[in-house]
């Protein structure tokens, strides 16, 4: 978590991280038809927020070129507003459950969490 000690360290990183990746966050909101602002916000929030407030040394944020294809789809389907309102809630619920601590991974063998569902190997997260 945020540390005082680590703070402008943890600021310089976040914005390097930020400036190698908004190039792609560019790329992905104008493949998406998406206004090239939402991309600008998305390195923010995925490079500079993410860093200074993840518990990671080794933290990786981003961006991947995949997304384009999901965010065009969802903003087709649901139009711009309704799609960043989904996205939004999302990220609610996903800092939520990370302050409730229910995303804990189980450390030691991978075999003993993940289960089979169907033909679809689920990996169960145990708190």
């Amino acid at each position: 978590m945020f540390k005082k000690q680590y703070f402008a360290d943890d600021l310089r990183a976040g914005v390097v991280v930020f400036l190698v990746a908004l190039p792609l966050c560019l790329g992905v909101a104008l493949a998406s038809n998406a206004p090239l602002f939402s991309g600008l916000i998305a390195g923010i929030s995925g490079g500079i927020i993410v860093t200074l407030f993840s518990k990671s040394r080794h933290g990786v944020s981003g961006p991947a070129a995949g997304l384009a294809v999901m965010v065009a789809a969802g903003i087709e389907t649901l139009g711009l507003e309704a799609y960043l309102f989904a996205v939004i809630i999302c990220g609610v619920v996903q800092v939520g459950a990370g302050f409730l601590k229910a995303g804990v991974a189980r450390v030691g063998d991978p075999q003993r969490s993940c289960r089979s569902f169907g033909r679809l190997p689920i990996c169960l997260l145990h708190v």
